[in-house]
């Protein structure tokens, strides 16, 4: 038996630069304009916990190999650590920090009983096989062990990992509680499948939650989304299910951008047929018929009106936000825009609707599931959908009424409902001891 010490591919990726100062910055904005207790901005600064696990992994050909795995918890004043683990060369403290953060943000905001986590493993999944994958996750979730947990910390799915990863994730943490407490415990995770305590419409949720607030602002706007051309980052989960409800609309998706490569036609991508090709395509949109190649660089310099950023953190930056054509950003993915690129932009007068707001129909979804299990209910689709609306309209038209009222942009008001809250409860419960 050999033992390698890293992962296939022997590449050590980059650390994820500036995603913890963007983050920091985001929240200190926020934290001077609603002069936010000293005491508590120095807790609401700093992670509660940071595990970092090592373990080792058979793989399909008998070698073991050594995989670093992350789970960092932000903060859990107002409930559970929830957050999604992501399986990506990324994947590091620092990126874990900065995303369990804007996830502590993102439920309070919209008003969960939770708190912010995330974290996930350091690899390119591309390279291993589907039993590798399990023995990866079910391993990870193993080493996690009592880090985790349905009243704890509940993780979800993210970058590169899907219904099937919670799926295994629940298996092996059932697995190790005794017998009578297993069944108690499908909620460790949400974003199963809906056949194994799933929420029906999980799978949409995020990207339905991108495509109503692109609606409700449309809506405040008095601007009829029929016939707007989109382009989207990311054709995964959420650039799919965002590009599909706008669609319906009548909006017209003029490019796409995934990891393989970028297309447009400014006539029209028909969303489903794209998202059959690039199933029956490994996941890439490369060479989908009627499409032009586009530069990856000129991707975001397209013309349309709105954007949609849905894949990584720093995308938009003070490098390409002067090219950007469209009226409104809609943040699909977390941190997308960083900083400086977004000061060029509000300078510009583009509206960006941020992540915790624009994504937050998945942690909403993931609630729902959580409720589902904790009470032993089931909850169809439409009831989903339904409940879903709702919930990101209440949340939309509270941060559209502070930006309004306070005359700022939506991302500041949305960080100072969010902190307001969790600043209000540790104040009336104080700190113990």
């Amino acid at each position: 038996m050999t033992i390698a010490t890293t992962a296939k591919g022997d590449k050590k990726p980059a650390a994820k630069k500036g995603m913890m100062e963007n983050v920091l910055e985001q929240f200190n904005t926020a934290a001077d304009k609603i002069n936010l207790h000293p005491s508590i901005r120095k807790i609401l600064s700093i992670t509660n916990n940071e595990i970092i696990v090592h373990f080792p992994v058979k793989m399909d050909n008998g070698d073991v190999e050594i995989f670093t795995g992350y789970r960092v918890q932000h903060n859990n004043a107002l409930g559970p650590y929830k957050g999604g683990l992501r399986y990506h060369p990324t994947v590091d403290i620092d990126a874990a920090r900065a995303l369990a953060m804007w996830m502590t943000w993102k439920t309070s905001l919209a008003g969960l009983p939770y708190g912010g986590g995330k974290g996930g493993i350091q690899l390119d999944p591309s390279l291993y096989s589907k039993n590798e994958l399990e023995r990866i996750t079910r391993r990870f979730t193993f080493a996690l062990a009592d880090n985790i947990g349905p009243e704890h910390d509940i993780p979800a799915p993210d970058i590169n990992t899907n219904a099937q990863t919670m799926a295994w994730m629940a298996d092996t943490y059932m697995s190790t509680r005794p017998p009578a407490e297993r069944s108690a415990n499908q909620h460790v995770v949400t974003g199963k499948p809906a056949g194994s305590g799933g929420l029906e419409g999980r799978d949409r949720a995020t990207g339905y939650g991108v495509y109503l607030t692109i609606k409700f602002w449309a809506e405040n706007k008095n601007i009829d989304l029929n016939g707007k051309k989109f382009i989207v980052q990311g054709f995964g989960n959420v650039g799919y299910w965002a590009s599909h409800f706008l669609e319906i609309e009548g909006a017209k998706l003029v490019a796409v951008q995934d990891a393989f490569g970028s297309i447009q036609n400014q006539e029209g991508i028909k969303v489903a047929d794209l998202f059959n090709y690039s199933k029956a395509n490994d996941g890439s949109i490369v060479d989908f018929p009627n499409t032009e190649v586009l530069d990856g660089k000129e991707f975001f310099s397209v013309e349309c009106d709105i954007c949609i950023p849905a894949a990584l953190g720093n995308q938009i930056t003070e490098k390409n936000a002067h090219s950007i054509k469209a009226m409104l950003i809609a943040e699909g993915a977390n941190g997308p825009t960083n900083v400086e690129g977004e000061k060029i932009l509000l300078d510009r007068g583009i509206t960006i609707i941020p992540d915790i707001l624009c994504n937050s129909g998945g942690v909403v979804g993931s609630y729902f599931e959580w409720l589902q299990n904790r009470n032993g209910e089931l909850w169809m689709l439409d009831e989903v959908m339904a409940k879903l609306d709702k919930k990101l309209k209440e949340s939309y038209n509270k941060v559209h009424a502070y930006s309004e009222s306070k005359s700022m942009d939506m991302r500041t008001a949305a960080y100072c409902i969010a902190i307001e809250r969790i600043e209000k409860a540790y104040i009336q419960r104080g700190i113990f001891p």
